[in-house]
């Protein structure tokens, strides 16, 4: 394990409860947002040195919020335009009035929600005609429901944060409400199944290009710890279906309707979320069995290395980032807080930290921890902060997959970012445990693709992890 323990029995090293705050705003953006896409110019190929970097790495119209959590956030709606899941006047237009308003949880919630709300139902000129009994074309209604996704997606994010937080449920239902839309208006139409898992369902959504049924090379998209279905139509279904390629997008535990109907958290497990799916995959006629990648977005690319580690008849890994411990990615005094003493760690967190937490760190811890813990979901919906920090943490921690990455078969593309935000330097130490053929690529400030993901060029993301896979595929 790379992160820091302190023994039983001893208390967290110069802790006081200012230094704990302190460290968790210098990163709420951070925390925020962290978790959740043939090489040019826009990405280094090989272990290389870090691009020397300016100071701001949002400079002038890329900044739509001067908080970097929102920014962050807005960037991933503007740059989705490209794949047509958002609209760039829609976007900007919603930003104004998140401004106008007063940047906040809340008035980010509203006003995404209202965009979803608006493009769910028919537009006006369809309206008129349905009186008429006319249907609104189906291509206008496909994508209106991808957009409409998008922005419940965004509004999904924040909700904790607001006036409303136990519509988180029905925030997700919304969106997925559109995306299954979306999928069901395609042509051909997205097959939608559920595959068993413990002692449920993952509900997936298989894409196929428009074309005979013949066995072709097939990507599976795995999304990271907060983001939705439409993130993985953005950064990967898209560009495998005009190169001819299937795609399938799954939730989780942790993601989608398992977390927020079902209440599962993650797994440190994830190869037992993969194998089903492969297995599901090696049964279709129009799959190509020895042909089957597996892509992570986000912290998608800690859980997709563990899932290849012991999952051998992946043909290719792409992690987007490399990620080795997602807890790393927590600031280290919140870190700090966490010993082998439950609880101590529970006792320092409940009245040392939680009473001096304003609303807005409040919604960050919320938002970071209902993915590893039942409790802390439960009690973000009804606005309060969870008490037990120790039992998510272990989740978290249990994450690291250091020990395992050497472990993988597969030829693995490792993405990093200038900027990266979220778990720097963790790509190039992935890189450097693999034991497998292997590449490394950075996407730079230099062509607009810089911080996690490449919020502002999910196309050049997508063309390098493509371009990848074509060449590590070829028959």
């Amino acid at each position: 394990m790379t992160y820091a323990r302190t023994p039983q029995n001893q208390p967290p090293t110069a802790l006081s409860r200012r230094s704990a705050l302190t460290g968790l705003a210098a990163t709420a953006g951070a925390l925020a947002v962290g978790g959740a896409t043939a090489c040019t110019a826009a990405a280094t190929p090989g272990p290389a040195a870090a691009t020397a970097a300016d100071p701001d790495p949002t400079p002038g119209a890329m900044k739509l919020f001067d908080d970097p959590g929102f920014n962050f956030a807005g960037l991933l709606a503007l740059g989705a335009a490209g794949m047509r899941a958002s609209e760039v006047g829609e976007v900007l237009t919603a930003v104004n009035a998140i401004n106008a308003a007063g940047l906040s949880e809340q008035s980010f919630t509203e006003v995404f929600r209202s965009w979803g709300d608006k493009l769910s139902a028919p537009p006006p000129a369809a309206a008129a005609a349905r009186g008429q009994g006319e249907e609104t074309p189906s291509q206008t209604r496909r994508f209106r429901s991808l957009r409409a996704a998008q922005y419940y997606a965004q509004a999904l994010f924040f909700v904790l944060g607001s006036a409303k937080p136990g519509d988180e449920e029905a925030l997700y239902l919304a969106g997925r409400r559109a995306w299954d839309t979306f999928g069901r208006l395609g042509s051909p139409a997205a097959v939608q199944a559920k595959i068993p898992y413990e002692n449920t369902h993952l509900p997936v959504w298989f894409f196929t290009p428009d074309g005979p049924a013949e066995p072709r090379p097939t990507v599976i998209l795995t999304n990271g710890s907060d983001g939705q279905n439409v993130d993985m139509w953005t950064y990967g279904v898209s560009a495998a279906l005009d190169r001819g390629w299937n795609a399938l997008v799954y939730d989780g535990p942790g993601q989608g309707r398992l977390l927020f109907v079902e209440e599962r958290i993650f797994t440190t497990r994830w190869e037992h979320v993969v194998t089903p799916i492969v297995d599901w995959l090696a049964r279709r006629q129009d799959v190509d069995s020895d042909r089957i990648a597996l892509t992570g977005l986000s912290m998608g690319g800690n859980l997709v290395a563990r899932a290849a580690a012991f999952e051998h008849r992946l043909a290719a890994v792409v992690c987007e980032p490399g990620c080795v411990s997602p807890w790393l990615g927590f600031d280290k005094e919140l870190r700090d807080i966490v010993t082998a003493d439950k609880a101590e760690t529970n006792r320092v967190w409940n009245e040392e930290v939680v009473p001096e937490l304003t609303p807005s760190l409040a919604y960050t811890v919320k938002k970071r921890f209902e993915i590893f813990s039942v409790e802390a979901l439960r009690e973000a919906r009804a606005g309060r902060v969870f008490k037990d920090l120790w039992t998510p943490a272990q989740v978290a921690i249990g994450l690291d997959v250091t020990k395992v990455v050497p472990r993988i078969k597969a030829p693995t593309l490792v993405l990093d970012y200038d900027f990266e935000q979220f778990y720097p330097g963790q790509p190039r130490q992935m890189y450097d445990l693999l034991r497998t053929r292997r590449e490394y690529v950075k996407l730079t400030q230099a062509t607009g693709a810089q911080l996690h993901c490449s919020p502002m060029a999910p196309q050049q993301h997508c063309d390098v992890v493509f371009d990848w896979l074509t060449d590590v595929l070829r028959r």
